[in-house]
């Protein structure tokens, strides 16, 4: 089982996304580190237990090149339903992330559905 022919391989290092204020940031600033990249949202169930798994995590290895990219996602469920800046603040104030969250991401777009 391969890829898909229709579609083309990148590396992540080859996209540019926008932070949670909506400036532009190119993945390849993350070249060189282990990437984990989550989807987050503020009224999930499991927002608790992931929050504070994700920031005991970072806490324990972004010293030794791990980064955790955080995107807010409101299309499964509508468990993220404010802007990206209040999943920013929610994050930050409430579980004390220090890892980048982004923009609120659209998956059916990403996918290319409507």
């Amino acid at each position: 089982m391969g890829a898909s022919s229709s579609v083309p391989e990148k590396s992540i290092h080859e996209f540019t996304v926008k932070d949670s204020k909506g400036n532009d940031v190119n993945l390849s600033s993350y070249k060189g580190k282990v990437l984990l990249v989550v989807n987050v949202a503020s009224k999930c169930g499991f927002t608790n237990s992931n929050y504070t798994q994700l920031t005991e995590l970072y806490s324990k290895y972004k010293d030794k090149g791990f980064e955790i990219l955080a995107f807010p996602c409101n299309q499964f469920l509508y468990q993220e339903p404010g802007t990206s800046e209040d999943a920013e603040q929610f994050a930050c104030s409430r579980f004390k992330a220090e890892y980048p969250i982004f923009q609120k991401g659209d998956v059916k777009k990403a996918l290319g559905e409507s």
